[in-house]
């Protein structure tokens, strides 16, 4: 097959890049160097094969060269992250930059589109388990951009395309976790708020099963479906857990949610605006925030997919990786 990753240079797009080159696929990964993660990331996929290209999914003439010959697209490329950026920025990436794979998809004939969405489309906790029919409440830019994307998806039924909605990933490749790795190692690390909100995170690996699957299972075209792991846990949880796989006791004590929200939002309030990434924004704070729970009953019926790994597997294998590669 010849495949196509936006988002090649990042953690879920390089990992993919490199289970497809081991599958024997020719892979052209889009993607950007901004830190030193992205540039060790082009390394691992070209080491192994595989093309990267520095461009952005902005950039629709370069696209339209790129696509020649292309199969499959994985299109995860999205301004994510960056909270000292104006919020055009992420229209601009997230919405535009699908309309450009879109249309670019279509002139050349791409077989399938597998679009990498996000749960930050649900917006804050709801009661329940969540679906696929739950209703869409984006709280931030992020989510309110990537749902717009998702429509935009569904608005070209020539395109054979699926949509996925991704939910927190962790494994190795990873360095989004390590601070908190790093802090619970270091016993800097205390729960904020009650600690009771829950997460649903995937194992990298388990996430690349499920596209590969969305890539190739018929019943999959014109589905939307979350990708989440095999069991929800809380943020107290998580991070006993994780305690316990690097050896250390945990701290017991915790502090309220509140002030640390209200910092977050001066902070955006002072540094966004002069283009200074906040070390405390509103969007970190979700970690301590929102709680999520996911039926998976589409994703088992429309693609086969079970998730296998535990977080407690995922976090010993994402340990004994950043132990591996120096960061702890």
């Amino acid at each position: 097959m010849n495949v196509l990753i936006t988002g090649g240079t990042g953690f879920i797009g390089s990992r993919l890049a490199l289970k497809c080159l081991e599958r024997g696929d020719h892979v052209k990964a889009v993607g950007q160097v901004n830190n030193p993660a992205e540039a060790e990331n082009k390394g691992f996929v070209e080491a192994k094969g595989g093309q990267v290209i520095l461009a952005s999914v902005t950039d629709q003439e370069r696209l339209f060269a790129e696509l020649e010959g292309i199969d499959v697209i994985y299109h995860l490329a999205a301004a994510q992250h960056e909270a000292n950026v104006p919020d055009q920025r992420f229209w601009e990436v997230n919405v535009t930059g699908t309309r450009n794979m879109l249309e670019a998809s279509i002139r050349a004939g791409v077989k399938r589109f597998v679009h990498g969405s996000t749960i930050g489309v649900y917006g804050s906790s709801l009661q329940g388990e969540i679906d696929e029919q739950s209703p869409l409440r984006p709280d931030n830019i992020y989510g309110t951009t990537k749902a717009e994307a998702e429509k935009l998806v569904l608005s070209y039924p020539q395109l054979p395309a699926v949509i996925i909605r991704i939910s927190e990933t962790f494994g190795p490749g990873d360095r989004r976790l390590l601070k908190l790795f790093k802090g619970i190692k270091k016993r800097l690390f205390f729960v904020i708020g009650s600690g009771r909100n829950l997460h649903h995170l995937i194992y990298i690996d388990d996430l690349i099963a499920g596209l590969l699957l969305a890539a190739s299972v018929e019943t999959a075209v014109g589905n939307t479906m979350v990708l989440a792991g095999k069991e929800p846990l809380s943020t107290r949880q998580m991070v006993e857990t994780l305690a316990k796989i690097l050896g250390v006791e945990m701290r017991r004590w915790r502090v309220p949610l509140w002030p640390f929200l209200i910092l977050a939002t001066v902070m955006e309030g002072v540094l966004k605006p002069l283009g200074i990434q906040p070390p405390l924004h509103r969007r970190r704070m979700d970690f301590f925030k929102k709680s999520f729970v996911f039926k998976q009953e589409a994703a088992r019926q429309l693609l086969g997919f079970v998730p296998k790994v535990s977080f407690n597997q995922g976090a010993a294998e994402t340990a004994k990786w950043y132990e591996q590669m120096g960061y702890l």
